[in-house]
């Protein structure tokens, strides 16, 4: 008697998951970049065999966008057609270590895609929202938090003041710096200026003209809200370490809910200096491009929320480790989500937030009218929470024939700001 042929390892995953002929057949991969916005998004449609039945994630890396439009169409996409879609965790795993020289935001962005893709696809396919094939609800909705800015600190107190009437409890205050460039607040800088070739120069950064107007601003938020509204800001890596020090040492009176990002990736070797001096709780993470970034920082006690971008350590599989990871250390969640995150990948972070038993708050961002057509269900908040919704997967569908209305903006077009520099000319980290 003649055995049966056996699959090789390189056989298997071309074959049904668990050879079940009824689970769905990954058939295409297509990758769209659209800016309703005007920021690139860009969103992966994953195919089945099963009419009707497909996945969106987000691969949103908006400064590089082609290049990760170009890495899941030429790269990942090969290794994808014909696979069982309900082998997700072989799927994220044997795509992470194809590339021998992985990681990086270009690569996780677009191994992001594919995964969000996925576990959308997933929870459509099993009739449940993602949230609930996270385990359910740990919460009725999750906590977020919205941004208030303006040119000054008044300016910026009042914006607070407006958010806190639509019902935020959570609110991040930016305000504009006079004479120096600022961060997440449009004017109060000191306007730009001509070089020896006559292009514009933003106006420079000045430490210790911004360290002071942060101060004033969180007193007169704090003065002007209360005591129950939390507080926060984000110094988005521009200070020294010592520099970051100082403020976090002057903004304890106000008592920040978290600070964010007071050290660039590149100085975290500060950050044991930083916590031995200040009580200000901390939030970093959003440049992190690997999870195992985060262990020394969970093991040592250094930081009190997680703050990455999901789609830049490679999507929701990751992501729910890092959450996982960070509850045995006490340490909450706060995942990034501005613009430069699309409605599915926002989605994605308030089904973390509902499951994660550590969720401590969520970035709001307001998409406008254009965008909401070309992403139908986009979340919103209400009363200052994201809520979980019924619908199957992410609750968030993508109409093709809208995005090509906004089509790609060109490379480096919304680049300028990360153009930032010292009075005597020296180049800054954004």
């Amino acid at each position: 008697m003649t055995a049966e042929p056996t699959p090789s390892a390189l056989e298997w995953p071309r074959l049904p998951h668990l050879d079940d002929a009824s689970s769905p057949i990954i058939t295409a991969v297509r990758t769209f970049v659209t800016a309703p916005d005007g920021i690139n998004l860009i969103v992966t449609r994953i195919e089945t065999n099963q009419p009707g039945l497909y996945g969106l994630g987000c691969a949103t890396f908006t400064q590089r966008a082609q290049a990760v439009r170009l890495a899941v169409d030429e790269y990942l996409a090969p290794q994808l057609i014909g696979r069982g879609a309900a082998d997700l965790p072989d799927i994220h795993a044997s795509l992470h270590v194809s590339a021998y020289w992985r990681n990086g935001p270009i690569m996780n962005n677009a191994l992001s895609g594919v995964d969000i893709a996925l576990w959308d696809l997933l929870g459509k396919s099993a009739g449940l929202p993602v949230w609930q094939l996270l385990g359910g609800r740990a919460r009725i909705a999750v906590p977020a938090y919205a941004h208030a800015g303006g040119g000054t600190v008044e300016q910026a107190v009042a914006d607070a003041i407006r958010l806190r009437a639509e019902g935020f409890r959570h609110i991040r205050l930016q305000s504009g710096v006079a004479g120096s460039a600022g961060y997440g607040a449009a004017g109060g800088g000191a306007g730009a200026k001509l070089d020896n070739r006559h292009q514009l120069l933003p106006a420079p950064f000045e430490a210790q003209r911004y360290i002071r107007t942060v101060v004033d601003l969180l007193a007169a938020a704090r003065d002007a809200l209360g005591d129950d509204v939390e507080l926060i800001h984000d110094v988005h890596s521009r200070l020294t370490p010592s520099e970051a020090v100082q403020l976090a040492k002057a903004a304890e009176p106000f008592r920040l809910f978290f600070l964010e990002d007071p050290l660039a990736i590149e100085d975290l070797g500060w950050l044991p200096r930083l916590r031995s001096q200040t009580s200000v709780p901390i939030g970093i993470g959003e440049l992190f491009t690997h999870r195992a970034e985060y262990v020394p920082l969970l093991r040592d006690g250094l930081i009190d929320f997680v703050r990455c971008h999901v789609s830049a350590i490679g999507g929701l599989t990751p992501a729910r480790t890092v959450a996982a990871a960070a509850e045995l250390f006490g340490v909450q969640t706060a995942w990034h989500g501005p613009g430069d995150v699309s409605p599915v990948g926002h989605a994605a972070n308030i089904a973390l937030g509902i499951a994660s038993p550590n969720t401590g708050v969520q970035e709001r961002h307001t998409f406008g009218d254009r965008a909401k057509e070309v992403f139908p269900g986009t979340p919103e908040a209400r009363d200052g929470y994201l809520w979980p919704w019924t619908a199957p997967g992410f609750g968030v569908d993508f109409v093709e024939a809208e995005a090509l209305r906004y089509p790609a903006l060109a490379p480096l077009t919304t680049e300028g700001w990360t153009q930032l520099r010292r009075p005597d000319g020296t180049a800054l980290k954004p």
